[in-house]
């Protein structure tokens, strides 16, 4: 179904916050209630081939990706509510505004990119998917970076994570390097100062699913085939995290 072929972005929708044992079938099986589906592609980690908790859904109209939505977003598959929402906010979402994090001192053996993804997408949109640095064999370096399409959901993932444990070693958060300034950090007031401007240009830039304040579900989203009743209802509020103390700032060049 995972076929290799430009996708008609105004015809896709972006599936968020899927659960590891969500398949393309089960997407594709869910998502032809809204209309008929030309493709499901559910990427995965290079190295591990785990999933990375998203995915893309291509329909044959815009109108069959509207559809889906307006009834698909927020409900549940194993107890996890879905975040659907049109692919076409992808490429606004891609824009570069500088609110990229360094992520140090991971836990080699526990800490992936599944685990980053779910953990530091509480706090807004990723411009990109988390990603550990890795060496030439596959394995974990012990850094990652991450970039969102706001300061202040990277604002916020630093005051909430740095100095936190993640998988048994407290991680130190941080905006990374600027890969050709050396010593300059990203996050700088030249580079907010651009990122509102783009915003004022562009206002639906960087707005997509609900942030850390959790998901509305005022809005009396349908089950649409009773996907939803299988699963037992409410869903955890992510991994708990220990107070620490931090180490200090390492470089490990620019992003």
């Amino acid at each position: 179904m995972a076929q290799k072929f430009e996708r008609n972005q105004d015809a896709s929708v972006y599936i968020g916050n899927l659960d590891d044992r969500v398949t393309d079938e089960l997407i594709w099986e869910l998502m032809v209630q809204a209309g008929p589906v030309v493709n499901v592609h559910l990427p995965k980690d290079r190295v591990t081939q785990r999933p990375l908790g998203y995915g893309f859904c291509e329909f044959q109209t815009p109108a069959d990706a509207q559809y889906a939505v307006k009834i698909m977003n927020l409900i549940k598959l194993f107890n996890k509510p879905l975040r659907v929402n049109p692919s076409s906010l992808d490429r606004r979402m891609q824009q570069d505004v500088g609110a990229k994090l360094f992520i140090g001192n991971l836990d080699v053996d526990i800490v992936d990119d599944k685990l980053l993804h779910d953990t530091f997408g509480a706090f807004g949109q990723m411009a990109q998917a988390p990603r550990v640095a890795r060496d030439q064999t596959g394995g974990s370096r012990g850094f990652a970076f991450v970039g969102y399409t706001t300061f202040e959901a990277a604002d916020q993932a630093i005051e909430a994570m740095d100095g936190q444990y993640l998988g048994g070693k407290c991680v130190n958060v941080t905006y990374a390097f600027k890969k050709d300034a050396k010593g300059e950090r990203h996050g700088s007031a030249a580079e907010r100062l651009l990122a509102q401007e783009a915003r004022r240009n562009d206002p639906g830039a960087g707005d997509a699913y609900p942030t850390s304040g959790g998901y509305s579900t005022s809005g009396g989203y349908p089950t649409s085939g009773g996907y939803a009743s299988g699963y037992s209802q409410g869903y955890g509020q992510g991994q708990g995290h220990n107070q620490g103390q931090g180490y200090g700032s390492t470089s490990y060049g620019g992003y």
